[in-house]
């Protein structure tokens, strides 16, 4: 496996200065005549857009992470929306095809894939356009001209775990994912590791909704997981996220004495926890989405595209991270005892498990 070149990582570094911020969304976003990648001619001779999965561009986490990178870039380089850079949002998986030919009928240099669930038709669309650029986050892309955006999620979904298991009260947690698939293990297994490693015996709840774009479903399982005395829910569920938010506000607004908390996803969801004066963010898992696209945009326009590689950020490249911004929550002892486990994982002391198999095992050598 090829891993992220020494340049790659000099310029992540520089990178994390530049995310822009959040963006509106549009609602007729899949329509030709209404989404950003139009017809109209780049304002340089390099241009690059992205297709989201159907979580939507402001999804509040993924995608809107990848779309804040591509309004980086493009700022950074004098482009405007429809004009340098771009975006087709998928509302059905039927769309991603369609959106990434269109993209390519566009004349977009460069084309992402925003998700896992892209590779299929990504790897057909490349197969079919050699001369055009693609790169997919979240998978395996294996095609000359295209490259592969991973994260070392578990990583940093351990150390939130951390967090969790020393901020709960109840020694009950929950996470919710969206699609039960190997990505999302990756959380799942790197949150209860941490949680367990800092105790035992505390529970983990775990559900998938099976789907990243149900936010009602969220708010359901929320709802059950805080009934029956969950006090720490961690998402990695994209848009259906918005509904364990959502939950946790609700109760909190009715409540305000009763600890509740979500630990967010992808982005820092410090915002998304505002429930009139209090915030139900505990932390967030940071991944970097938005820093290796603007990057790999970068290289590409550069001609140092890394074709047929996989470019894996974790901790050590600045693609992973743990959000502090609720100080009153993340207390200072919490952030310490973080960061210790964070050395341990960046020193090979502990390593985290990826799978269902390796958490297993990984719990039975802590009892």
């Amino acid at each position: 496996m090829k891993k992220l070149s020494f340049l790659l990582v000099l310029i992540l570094g520089l990178g994390l200065f530049l995310a822009a911020c959040g963006t509106s969304d549009d609602e007729e976003g899949n329509n030709a005549d209404n989404d950003s990648t139009g017809s109209d001619e780049a304002a340089s001779d390099f241009s690059v857009g992205m297709v989201t999965d159907i979580g939507g561009v402001d999804d509040k986490s993924f995608n809107q992470s990848a779309w804040e990178g591509l309004k980086a870039f493009g700022s950074q380089h004098g482009f405007t929306e429809g004009e340098g850079y771009g975006y087709a949002q998928s509302n059905a998986r039927e769309e991603y095809i369609p959106n990434l030919n269109r993209m390519v009928r566009d004349g977009y240099d460069l084309i992402y894939g925003i998700g896992f669930e892209l590779k299929e038709d990504i790897t057909t669309v490349a197969g079919q356009n050699p001369d055009t650029k693609f790169a997919l986050v979240d998978d395996i892309l294996e095609a000359p001209n295209g490259v592969s955006i991973t994260f070392k999620e578990h990583q940093g979904s351990f150390l939130v775990g951390v967090a969790a298991a020393l901020k709960t009260k109840t020694n009950k947690l929950g996470f919710v994912g969206g699609v039960n698939s190997p990505l999302i293990n990756k959380f799942e297994a790197g949150f209860i590791a941490g949680a367990k490693s800092v105790n035992p015996d505390i529970e983990v709840d775990v559900q998938y909704a099976e789907s990243f774009a149900d936010a009602a479903k969220g708010k359901l399982i929320a709802a059950n997981m805080y009934d029956n005395g969950v006090d720490v829910i961690y998402h990695a569920s994209g848009a259906t996220g918005n509904g364990v938010f959502n939950q946790a506000k609700d109760i909190k607004q009715n409540d305000p004495e009763r600890e509740i908390w979500v630990i967010g996803v992808d982005r820092d969801q410090y915002e998304e926890g505002q429930a009139g004066d209090y915030n139900v963010t505990l932390t967030s898992m940071v991944k970097r989405v938005d820093v290796a696209v603007e990057q790999v945009a970068t290289l590409a326009m550069n001609d140092e595209f890394p074709g047929g590689e996989q470019l894996e950020f974790g901790i050590e490249e600045d693609g992973i991270a743990v959000a502090t911004t609720n100080t009153e929550a993340m207390t200072e002892e919490i952030v310490a005892e973080v960061n210790s486990w964070q050395e341990k994982i960046l020193n090979g002391d502990v390593e985290v498990p990826q799978t269902h198999e390796e958490l297993e095992a990984f719990v039975k050598a802590l009892q």
